[in-house]
Parts: structure tokens; sequence; C-alpha cells
């Protein structure tokens, strides 16, 4: 046991190492210069008299406080736990060698989760997400595979600890979805499935064929960050048409009910939200109108490197060859990202929402 202390005391010092990296990567002495900075700005006088000055400045001083405590405090959880392992080995005290050894497990994991969270660089990033599904041509097949996407995303924004929230939901023929969107609220909820934007390929023995024959199925799902709505995206009233209808689907007791049910068609772009699990007609349209405002705006971002024409021009075709993923659960199960290579043999853990190997794959490739 004291053989595993001194093996756990030299790991320790190593992951002090790469503690101090971290923080290099993540620029901790830098964040904490722009704090005082910025606590500068607040001893002005007029400063809370300007909510839209003052607003921004205050939440970007807690995301950095936030960056630098959470890294001061795995510094010094490894400078606990090396100190623990050298006091049992100069003690030769073995019975604090399981929390030694425990202890140096979970910074492992909390270094690589840093690691991870240093990538997500982007500047909406740690905004909150909106996922909608939707299926490819091939009827009920596409519109069920549409639907195990959906199931497969909520569970993983529910694992993570996110807030999933269903907004709009349209039943398929016979089995499946036709479209629906959700919101995974939670700080990097985009960062992290920024990625997972695109066509998704399935490849299996359709349950609605008598014939048990193999079929391939593809489903797009569309990421977007929520944006804040700061009043720079206006909608004029005449370039919208706003229908109300009845709900549809797995959207609670207040399904079927009532036409509260909010359907918005952009004019110009051609844009298309809704939302239906709001409990009033005002509620849902309130609701999708800020949806349509973060396509906007997405669209506005986009604009800085692209032509308008371009982005509106361009439809990714939810078929062959545009996917981003397979999903193989016949003659073997894989599932394997054609940008990043990464892979997974346990199919059924991924549809549960096993998804962080995929996603952080992604963003290491993306910061190459």
């Amino acid at each position: 046991m004291i053989i595993q202390l001194e093996e756990a005391k030299l790991e320790l010092q190593r992951l002090e190492g790469n503690i101090e990296e971290l923080g290099n990567a993540m620029k901790i002495e830098k964040n904490k210069e722009e704090i005082a900075e910025l606590e500068k700005e607040t001893l002005d006088p007029s400063f809370w008299n300007d909510q839209a000055r003052s607003g921004p400045i205050l939440q970007k001083i807690k995301v950095k406080k936030d960056l630098v405590e959470s890294y001061e405090k795995l510094r010094k959880k490894c400078e606990d736990a090396l100190f623990l392992a050298e006091m049992g080995i100069e003690e030769n005290d073995e019975s604090v060698t399981e929390e030694v050894v425990s202890e140096k497990d979970a910074i492992v994991k909390e270094i690589e989760t840093k690691r991870i969270e240093t990538l997500l660089s982007g500047e909406y990033d740690r905004n909150n997400a909106i996922l909608s599904f939707h299926p490819g041509a091939g009827g009920t097949e596409a519109q069920d595979w549409a639907q195990m996407l959906y199931r497969m995303y909520t569970r993983w924004g529910e694992r993570k600890g996110y807030k999933v929230k269903l907004i709009d939901w349209l039943d398929g023929d016979a089995a499946g979805i036709k479209s629906a969107t959700i919101t995974i609220e939670g700080e990097n909820a985009y960062g992290y499935l920024k990625g997972e934007n695109g066509v998704h390929r399935l490849v299996r023995v359709s349950p609605f064929d008598a014939s048990g024959r193999r079929q391939t199925s593809f489903a797009s799902v569309e990421v977007i960050p929520e944006f804040e709505d700061d009043g720079k995206i206006e909608i004029k009233d005449e370039d919208i048409e706003v229908t109300a209808h009845r709900s549809s689907g797995a959207g609670g007791q207040h399904i079927n009910k009532t036409d509260s049910a909010i359907r918005i068609l952009h004019k110009p772009t051609g844009i298309v939200v809704g939302c239906q699990t709001e409990r009033s007609q005002l509620q849902n349209k309130e609701t999708a109108m800020k949806m349509l405002k973060a396509k906007l705006m997405e669209i506005k971002e986009r604009e800085k490197s692209e032509k308008m024409g371009d982005i509106k021009g361009v439809k990714t075709n939810i078929e062959f060859g545009a996917q981003i993923r397979s999903y193989v659960f016949m003659p073997y199960t894989l599932v394997k990202d054609h940008r990043t290579d990464f892979e997974s043999g346990n199919i059924i853990a991924v549809m549960d929402g096993d998804l962080d190997g995929f996603i952080n794959a992604y963003l290491k490739y993306i910061a190459k």
C-alpha cells in the first residue's frame, strides 16, 4: 500500500506541472489583470446609471472570476492530495491510500474537462443552444430516425445537468416526427453542441419493413446559439406571417385542447419557427419570436465572412454524402464521425446520450 502511495505521489507531482500548463492555456494571469481593470470601471459613479454598459461588464467580471476560482480550486485540490500522500508515506499510514488515489483520479478527470473547456473560446460558446430536428427523404423511416436523434440529445443534456425544454413538435405520419425543436440551457451548451450541426446517417434493419431489409435513413440536426435580445435584430410586422394552430404530439396536458400553438413565417428569408409548449398563445408567440431572432442573428453573424445571398442560397441536402456521422446497427454496430474519425462500437450508449467522446474529438479537431 505504501508503494501505491509512492506512485500516487509521483503522479500528483506530474499533475502539478499539467495544472500549471493548463493555467497558461486558460490565461489565468491575464484574466486576473482584466478583472482588476473591469472592477475599476465599476468605481465610476456613472457606471450604475447605464444598464447597457454595466450589465455586460458585470457579466464579464463574473465569468472571469468563475474561471479563475475554478482553476485555483483545482490547484489547491492537487496540493492537498500531494500533502496527504507525503504525510502518509512519512508516517507509514496506509489508511489514507484510498482517499489519495480517489483524489488523484478526480484531478485527472477535472484537468481533462478543463482542457476541453479551454477550446470553447468562440464568442457564443457559453450560450444556450437551440436544436431543431428534421427527417430527410424516406417517410416513416426517416421520421423515426429524427425522433431517435431528438431523444439522444435530450438524454445528453439531462446527463450533463442541463435544462432541456421542448419548444415545438410535429408528429410523423405513422411514427417519429416531421420536426421538433428543443432548447438546452446551461453554461457552454452551444459550445459543446455546435459540432453536432449537420446530417446524421442511420443504417439498420427497418422495423417498418415486413421483409426485414436493411435501410439507410438521414435526418438533420440544426444547432444555433440562443442570443440575448439586445435590440440589434428588428423584425417588421409586415415581414412575418403568424398562424395559430392546435398543438400536436409530445407537449403534455395542454396538447390538443386549444389553438394556442404558434407558427411564424419570416417572409424575406423563408425561415419558419414554431412554439406550442407554453401555456398561452402569447407566450408561444414570444418564444417563437425569440427563436426567429436567434436564427436571424446567426445569419447576421455569418454575414461577416459571407455574402447574404450565399448563405440563403446554400442548402445542405439531407442525403448520402452530406453526413457528418454514421450510426450503423447492422450488420455490425458502430458510430463513426466522418470529420474526426472518432468512433464507438457501443451504439446503445451513444443513442442514450453518451456523446462526450464525439464532442471532445470535434473540439480538438477544430482547434488544430
